[in-house]
């Protein structure tokens, strides 16, 4: 078994499992959106009942498991999906950046730390750490003439 698949299948599932929490923050509604930091704005939007906070947090969602599919397909559990190499490390990356931001803005924006930067960045850093190591180790099988 190739070194990869687990630690895609456990990248997919992180994805799916984030993209469910999204779908929850917009049954649970405006405290959801405050509790999980999506920000004021966002939470009195919902409150009046705007489409905005609605579409945005699919739109998340949606990406979210688009990117569970290409964790899946690099896994070999699902059919090849388009571009797969590419795919996961653009993936990969972007998780990467999104949680470096955290330290970033400890050393060049202090004041805009809060708690929810610091949890949302170190789960997210361990999302792209997760794809980066699966892509990493399952590269050779990810090529259009590997086992997948």
């Amino acid at each position: 078994m190739n070194a990869g698949i687990p630690w895609l299948i456990a990248g997919g599932g992180l994805s799916l499992g984030a993209a469910a929490l999204h779908i929850g923050v917009i049954i649970g509604g405006p405290s959801w959106y405050r509790f999980f930091g999506a920000g004021e704005g966002m939470a009195r939007a919902a409150e009046r009942g705007a489409w905005q906070p609605t579409v945005m947090t699919l739109g998340i969602a949606a990406i979210l498991t688009v990117w569970a599919a290409y964790a899946f397909s690099g896994a070999g559990l699902i059919a090849r999906l388009p571009l797969l190499r590419t795919g996961l490390v653009v993936i990969s990356a972007i998780y990467l950046l999104r949680g470096l931001v955290l330290f970033h803005a400890m050393i060049f924006m202090p004041h805009v730390v809060t708690p929810f930067l610091v949890w949302s960045s170190l789960i997210v850093l361990v999302y792209g750490i997760t794809y980066a190591v699966g892509t990493w180790l399952a590269w050779p099988a990810l090529s259009s003439k590997g086992a997948f």
